[in-house]
């Protein structure tokens, strides 16, 4: 598959915006302000898993099936991008848990980079993946060799994901002694 490495990603969601329970998305001050924040995260923790496994079960598919495996993962794909926007935008928001992390526990300050590293990196490969899938999807191509490729490529992305959450629960347990679980 041909992923472009600086394929447009879109901008994340501005700071300052007041979520449904109107809080303010850009601060996250007080024990009770970090409680509200912690449950927003378990909330898209657990939007995050699914999207992880809508794209596993797309991967599952037979690749004989072509383009309709090409628009199936496509769009599981296109949905894990979203969650991923919206866990990268609460996690790094000012006063967020990453920025909180370092604040009160300076020694996870090298964990909490490392992960912000991991966003950079698996926010370029999940919207590189989904603009060579749209890339591919337009009528008038022919179907693509490169599937088997495509679909190795996404495995290991996905084994990705699912290791950047486990070393997020447990930078959340370590920094704020809260056990985000298994399920969210």
């Amino acid at each position: 598959m041909n992923v472009q490495q600086n394929a447009a990603i879109p901008p994340l969601v501005a700071a300052g915006q007041l979520d449904a329970h109107g809080f303010d998305r850009e601060r996250v001050a007080t024990p009770a302000d970090l409680a509200v924040h912690l449950g927003e995260v378990r909330r898209h923790r657990s939007e995050l898993r699914d999207s992880v496994a809508a794209v596993e079960l797309a991967l599952e598919a037979p690749i004989a099936l072509g383009g309709s495996w090409r628009e199936r993962v496509h769009a599981a794909l296109a949905e894990l991008a979203h969650d991923f926007d919206e866990h990268v935008a609460l996690t790094e928001r000012p006063g967020g848990i990453y920025d909180r992390a370092r604040r009160t526990a300076p020694r996870l300050s090298g964990r909490v980079d490392r992960l912000l590293g991991e966003h950079r990196d698996l926010r370029a490969a999940i919207h590189g993946h989904l603009g060579a899938l749209e890339r591919e999807t337009m009528p008038d191509l022919p179907e693509l060799p490169g599937l088997p490729v495509t679909r190795e490529e996404l495995t290991v992305l996905v084994g990705r994901l699912v290791r950047h959450r486990q070393k997020g629960g447990d930078l959340v347990y370590e920094a704020y002694d809260v056990d985000l679980g298994g399920s969210g």
